[in-house]
C-alpha cells in the first residue's frame, strides 16, 4: 500500500470513528480488517496529526441548576460528577466513583439489591467498600465485551461484600434465537432471578441511547431489529429494555431475545439509581425520566450540561 493510500484509510477510519459515531467492530467489517488494526490506525492517526482532538472544559453546574433538572426530569436527585477531565477512562472512572458512593448509601439492610451490567457500574462495584447485609440480584444477562470483567463476576463481588443471598442470569443479555430465549427464562434458576426482579429495593441501572456508540446492546442486536425499534420510536435503552421518546416501553423483536428486568418491574421499585454520561445521551436520559422510575440519577458534566439545554428548549417552547 502506498503512503498516500495508507493516509487516506488513516483518514477515512478516523471520520468513520470520530464524526460518524461508527463502532470499531463496524469500522473493521466495512474495511475487511480487524478491530485491532482499527484500533491502532486510530492511535496512529492521532500520532501523525491527522485526527486533532480539542476539549473544552465545560463550567461547572451550580446547585441552582441542579435543583431545576430534578424538577424538570421529575427524578429525586441528580447528581453532577465532576468528570471534567479530557481522558474517557478517568471520567468513567469519577462517575463509577460517584455510583459506588450511592449503591453503599443506599442499600437496603435486610432488602433486596439488582444491578445491572455497564462499563461504568462494573467498576463502581471494585469501589464499593461496605454494603449492610442484603440479597444481590442480576438485572440483566452477560454482555461479552473486550477487556472488562462479566456480571456475575459483579454479582459475585458484591454478594461477597452483602454476606446475603446473591441471584444471577446465568444466561447472556441478548440470545440470537426468539426460541432459545423463551427456554432459557423456564429455567428454574433464570426464572428464579427473574422473579425476584418484582421485588427490589434499590436498582442500579445504566442508560443508553438507541443508537450506534450509544448502547452496547445496539451492536448486539442483529440490523433490521434495531432499525424496527428505531422505526417504532426507540430512543432509549435500559438493561437491553428499549424506551421512546415519551418514556414508554417500545415493543420490539429485541425484547423476544433479551434477559433482564422489565421496565414495569423496575417500575415498581422504590428506589433506583441510573448512571449515564456523554451530551449524546441526553435524550434518552429525558425519555427514561419520563418512564418514572428513576430516583437517582448519576451524570457527567457534558450530560448535564445538554439536559440543561433541552430543559431550556423545552421551556421556551
Amino acid at each position: 500500500m502506498s503512503e498516500h493510500s495508507h493516509e487516506e484509510l488513516l483518514a477515512r477510519v478516523s471520520s468513520d470513528y470520530y464524526l460518524e459515531n461508527r463502532s470499531k467492530v463496524e469500522i473493521a467489517v466495512s474495511h475487511d480488517i480487524s478491530r485491532f488494526q482499527v484500533a491502532r490506525l486510530l492511535t496512529e492517526a492521532r500520532e501523525r496529526g491527522i485526527v486533532e482532538i480539542k476539549v473544552h472544559y465545560p463550567a461547572h453546574i451550580s446547585a441552582a441548576e441542579i435543583r431545576q433538572l430534578e424538577s424538570w426530569l421529575g427524578i429525586r436527585e441528580v447528581i453532577v460528577a465532576d468528570s471534567t477531565s479530557g481522558d474517557e477512562g478517568q471520567a468513567r472512572g469519577i462517575l463509577a466513583k460517584a455510583a459506588a458512593a450511592e449503591i453503599s448509601r443506599q442499600a437496603p439492610a435486610g432488602g433486596t439489591l439488582g444491578i445491572s451490567w455497564s462499563r461504568i457500574l462494573d467498576v463502581a462495584s471494585m469501589l464499593v467498600r461496605d454494603l449492610p447485609r442484603c440479597d444481590i440480584v442480576q438485572l440483566a444477562g452477560a454482555l461479552p465485551t473486550e477487556g472488562e470483567s462479566n456480571p456475575l463476576e459483579l454479582i459475585q463481588r458484591l454478594g461477597h461484600l452483602s454476606g446475603g443471598l446473591t441471584w444471577p442470569l446465568w444466561s447472556p443479555l441478548v440470545v440470537e434465537d426468539p426460541t432459545t430465549a423463551a427456554g432459557l427464562r423456564r429455567q428454574p434458576e433464570i426464572a428464579g432471578a427473574l422473579a425476584k426482579a418484582d421485588s427490589l429495593d434499590l436498582a442500579i441501572v445504566a442508560i443508553g441511547a438507541w443508537k450506534s456508540g450509544g448502547s452496547t446492546v445496539w451492536e448486539r442486536a442483529e440490523a433490521e431489529v434495531r432499525e424496527a425499534a428505531v422505526e417504532a420510536g426507540a430512543v432509549a435503552e435500559c438493561s437491553g429494555r428499549l424506551l421512546n421518546a415519551a418514556g414508554a416501553a417500545v415493543e420490539s423483536g429485541l425484547d423476544e431475545q433479551i434477559i433482564a428486568v422489565t421496565v414495569k418491574q423496575l417500575q415498581r421499585t422504590e428506589k433506583v439509581i441510573a448512571v449515564s454520561h456523554g451530551r449524546a445521551r441526553a435524550d434518552a436520559v429525558r425519555a427514561v425520566a419520563k418512564a418514572g422510575f428513576v430516583t437517582t440519577l448519576i451524570v457527567d458534566i457534558p450530560l448535564a450540561r445538554a439536559l440543561a439545554d433541552l430543559m431550556d428548549q423545552e421551556n421556551s417552547q
